[in-house]
């Protein structure tokens, strides 16, 4: 199965394809966009195409990230989708973008307690936390939203706090962006299939 991961629920947007057949799922094809609020969807999806050597009718599955984030990107990433199911009958998957991130944050080895904040606007973030092992991201603590007061005292007290473009309100803060390369590797392993409506 050939799966195209579309992820642009923060300023760093991104495409990815994915064979999932391998021996090892791995991304064959990548495109990265951070200028700017413009998402260029259909440029970023036939660069990673491109470079994947694979055409749009290979496409089996397509994956979003479901945020919370920019809702433009996540609605530019949906309506993506549905169109492409309308034309292709293709699978579709979403996933959230905090699964994602916790899945980024296992690979680089950040173990112990993570929190993931995302920003909401008007001083208000979402924040969920992980427990982060070799083996495995545990959610621990559903996600919610909190003041950016709460943020601040977490980072206060040493606790480690990952998420898109934290660091520019909160300097001990480590960005971490979710990506298109992650969610498509957590497709991978999904059947919960949902029709494009």
């Amino acid at each position: 199965m050939k799966i195209l991961a579309l992820e642009f629920s923060s300023s760093h947007r991104s495409v990815a394809v994915l064979d999932a057949d391998a021996s090892k799922p791995r991304a064959i094809g990548i495109s990265h966009e951070s200028e700017g609020r413009e998402t260029h969807a259909f440029a970023m999806i036939e660069k990673a195409l491109d470079q994947a050597g694979v055409s749009r009718e290979s496409i089996d599955c397509l994956a979003i990230g479901l945020g919370p984030g920019s809702y433009t990107g996540i609605r530019v990433a949906i309506s993506v989708a549905q169109g492409w199911q309308l034309a292709r009958d293709v699978k579709l998957l979403g996933i959230s973008s905090v699964d994602c991130l916790a899945a980024q944050a296992k690979e680089h080895r950040l173990h112990g307690t993570i929190n993931i904040a995302i920003d909401a606007q008007r001083n208000e973030f979402y924040l969920t936390s992980y427990k982060i092992s070799d083996a495995a991201a545990e959610l621990t603590q559903p996600l919610r939203l909190v003041s950016a007061d709460e943020i601040g005292t977490r980072i206060s007290k040493s606790e480690r706090v990952v998420g898109p473009d934290l660091s520019d309100s909160f300097p001990n803060a480590h960005d971490l962006w979710p990506e298109a390369a992650t969610l498509a590797q957590l497709a991978a392993s999904r059947i919960n299939f949902i029709p494009g409506e």
